[in-house]
């Protein structure tokens, strides 16, 4: 999703970088071609109107003209935008102040309400909730038995009174479901409605007197972010006939150009809250307006994977690998396959490359990684005996041989798996005993016999330099000396900070300019990160 979006914007700011003022024609070339890729992403006429209006007036005004850095500044506009467009501020569900907390689920038939309504209620379970599923969608074939069975893998229970398929009354069904949450404590309930279409007039009311019989708290409109320009449409209908208090997007890992997130907050009023991106239940989470548009400007979105990686790693085995990393022992092939299992329990490889800023660039090659590769990897250290693992260079040609049989591969295979690790082991020596990667200093907290002997030196060094003469004259001298130079910082005071040498300092005040790509709205806000508590 975004991808075309992203790539055409990407390329309309290389050509920004390196003019040190903007003049009326670069802001206009610009703006037209922002235009352009607005509207090829399928966004609708009036907000891409508004939003090229804003980016004008702002870059026509000082915040521009007084920068050093213009194309970053214009940028740095682009992102403000996008993210106000795109709602602004993340929307927090809002819990009932008695419980049960209701939200019921209206769209579309086929936008995924049902698989919605599962990864819901498991991501309402990971803050210790207690979600109930309802089956209030009797129309559709089986709709019943499908909420059943994503319930089972959500871990959650599912109030399904009546079979559906054309059997059933849906109001008495969510009528009743709220005193059933009551009795059984499930603080939030979930109602799956059936679908419908814009101009299905008897449908529509049926939510409609769904939603006067529970009284929800929260009315989530379901809509495929895949459907262009024609959601718009389908949003307006549905707020006319049913109302709704915010939206979920679903199928955003999809191929499609992505015009109706952007389209929808802005024309509707209603902000987006969830965000599908994927098949598994897993792949589901609030929508944040200023980490969308960080991946539609390349810049990357640092924050969901710290956050993705906070909710899978066990704190314990973070702390087993830390240790195992400062060890003084050999990097061996069990530790490279539980770094290895680690990372697979984040998701595809592609899409924790793609959250890394300016990956869009290499996007073909990110789209070439195969996760079936490290399977492969997985199977071929599996096949090898605990000795083999411990000590590879053991590992002969018969050797190789049983390994690569017992892992459907080949011996090239497994060979060169062998030479990698080899090349990695050596790396990881290196940065144990201080070396650091190739080209780049030593690793504080990591030094090895080098380094400690270095160390010692010149402390010892140090400590000489300051030893006082045995000649009484030159004793003497030397304390003077120093009882001058304590007078002197004195009546300087506290002493400035250095300052960086010329060029490269900015504006004369010895801050640093970034480079261009780094900086301003390209880096995210960590301000309120924390982490967790040990």
């Amino acid at each position: 999703m975004f991808e075309t979006l992203s790539d055409r914007l990407t390329s309309v700011f290389s050509s920004l970088r390196g003019k040190g003022r903007l003049s009326e024609e670069d802001i206009n070339a610009t703006a037209r071609e922002i235009r352009l890729a607005l509207l090829e992403a399928d966004v609708a006429l009036p907000v891409v109107r508004e939003f090229i209006s804003r980016i004008k007036e702002r870059a026509r005004g000082e915040e521009v003209s007084k920068a050093l850095n213009p194309a970053q500044q214009v940028i740095k506009i682009v992102n403000e935008e996008l993210v106000q467009i795109l709602g602004g501020e993340t929307r927090q569900v809002r819990f009932a102040k008695n419980p049960p907390t209701v939200i019921m689920l209206a769209g579309l038939q086929g936008a995924g309400k049902t698989t919605l309504a599962g990864k819901l209620a498991k991501w309402l379970s990971a803050d210790r909730n207690t979600p109930l599923l309802v089956a209030a969608d009797l129309q559709r074939p089986n709709a019943v038995t499908q909420l059943q069975v994503v319930g089972e893998r959500a871990g959650t229970p599912v109030f399904a009174p009546e079979p559906g398929n054309g059997v059933g009354d849906p109001v008495e069904v969510a009528r009743e479901s709220i005193e059933h949450a009551r009795r059984n404590n499930h603080n939030v309930v979930i109602i799956d409605t059936a679908g419908r279409l814009g101009v299905d007039t008897e449908m529509m009311q049926q939510a409609a007197d769904i939603r006067d019989a529970v009284d929800p708290d929260e009315i989530l409109f379901v809509v495929d972010a895949m459907i262009g320009q024609d959601a718009v449409n389908t949003a307006q209908a549905f707020l006319d006939g049913v109302g709704y208090d915010a939206v979920a997007l679903t199928k955003l890992d999809g191929d499609a150009r992505g015009g109706a997130a952007l389209s929808i907050r802005h024309l509707t009023g209603r902000p987006i809250m969830f965000a599908s991106t994927g098949e598994k239940l897993e792949d589901f989470d609030l929508f944040h307006p200023d980490r969308m548009a960080s991946r539609i400007l390349d810049m990357g979105d640092v924050l969901t994977l710290i956050e993705q990686a906070q909710r899978t790693f066990d704190e314990d085995e973070v702390e087993k690998m830390a240790s195992t990393m400062a060890s003084d022992d050999d990097f061996t092939l069990d530790d490279f396959l539980q770094q290895m299992s680690m990372v697979r329990k984040l998701g595809p490889i592609g899409n924790l490359l793609g959250m890394m800023p300016g990956m869009g660039q290499m996007r073909d090659q990110i789209d070439g990684i195969d996760d079936k590769d490290l399977d492969r990897i997985q199977a071929v250290i599996q096949s090898m005996t605990p000795a083999e693992r411990a000590n590879p260079k053991m590992i002969n040609g018969s050797r190789r041989l049983r390994i690569a049989n017992g892992s459907g591969t080949q011996v090239s295979d497994v060979n060169g798996l062998v030479t990698r690790f080899f090349e990695a082991q050596k790396m990881m020596r290196k940065m144990k005993s201080g070396g650091g990667m190739p080209g780049m200093p030593g690793m504080p907290g990591m030094g090895g016999g080098n380094n400690k002997k270095k160390i010692k030196a010149q402390a010892k060094k140090a400590k000489k330099g300051k030893q006082r003469s045995g000649n009484p004259m030159k004793a003497r001298q030397q304390e003077a000396e120093r009882e001058a130079e304590r007078k002197r910082r004195q009546e300087e005071g506290p002493q400035q900070p250095p300052q960086l040498p010329p060029g490269l300092g900015g504006g004369g005040g010895g801050q640093p300019t970034l480079p261009p790509g780094f900086g301003g709205p390209n880096m995210p806000d960590l301000s309120n990160f924390k982490l967790p508590k040990k």
